[in-house]
């Protein structure tokens, strides 16, 4: 049987994106905001957002990535097992 690539995902991965997302986009709208009112200080602010963003989606791959590993490793279980 499939199944969904997001209903099969563990809680710590959907967070982890959200996470990731939410961060991204803050820092995007502060970059925004800095730039329309002509705020250096302002962009620079919003850098570590966008940075942090993306190391958040970054830990999602490897969450995802060993929690895929993980159940490929028992199905192979289960199938030698028969």
């Amino acid at each position: 049987m499939l199944n969904d690539f997001w209903e099969t995902a563990p809680p710590a991965y959907k967070y982890a994106v959200f996470g990731g997302m939410a961060l991204t986009a803050i820092g995007i709208i502060i970059i925004v905001v800095g730039a329309v009112t002509s705020t250096p200080q302002l962009t620079f602010v919003g850098l570590p957002f966008i940075g942090v963003g993306l190391l958040a989606h970054m830990t999602s791959l490897g969450i995802r990535g060993r929690s895929v590993r993980k159940a490929l490793k028992e199905a192979e279980k289960r199938s030698n097992g028969r």
